[in-house]
C-alpha cells in the first residue's frame, strides 16, 4: 500500500508501506493492506510506518487520514521525520510550555499551552523511537 504525508509546504513522506499506525481523536488505529475505507480526524501525535521491518516515525499536527484503495493520505498542517527533528529544541519547547501551562489563567491560554505541551511531547516521542 502507498502512503502520502503532505503539509502546506511540502510531500514529507511518499513510499509503500506494509503498515501504518496513526493517532486520530478518537483513538489510535493500525492500517494493514486491503483495509476498508476509512476517513479520520488526526489528533497531534506520532504516525509510524512499517516497511519491510524498517519502522519510521513522523509527528503529525492534527489534520486528515484517509485510506482507500490501498492509498493512505495523511493531510496534516505540520508533520516531520523523526530524524529531522532537533531534540534540544523540542525539549525546550515543552519547558517553556510547561511553564506557561502552570502560569496559565485564562482558558484560551491553557488550550494553547496544552496544545504546545502535546506537539513537544510528539516531536519528543518521534525522535525516540527513530
Amino acid at each position: 500500500m502507498h502512503l502520502k504525508i503532505i503539509t502546506h509546504e511540502r510531500i514529507v513522506f511518499d513510499a509503500d508501506v506494509d503498515e501504518i499506525y496513526t493517532r486520530t481523536v478518537d483513538g489510535e488505529i493500525g492500517i494493514l493492506k486491503n483495509h476498508v475505507p476509512v476517513m479520520a480526524a488526526l489528533d497531534i501525535g506520532v504516525t509510524k510506518t512499517v516497511k519491510d521491518g524498517e519502522v519510521k516515525f513522523f509527528t503529525t499536527m492534527g489534520g486528515v487520514f484517509q485510506f482507500k484503495d490501498d492509498e493512505a493520505l495523511i493531510l496534516t498542517t505540520t508533520a516531520e521525520s523523526g530524524d529531522e527533528i532537533d531534540v534540544a529544541r523540542a525539549k525546550d519547547a515543552l519547558s517553556r510550555a510547561k511553564a506557561r501551562l502552570a502560569e496559565s489563567r485564562a482558558n484560551i491560554d491553557a488550550k494553547r499551552a496544552e496544545a504546545a505541551v502535546a506537539r513537544a511531547m510528539a516531536r519528543l516521542k518521534a525522535t525516540l523511537n527513530s
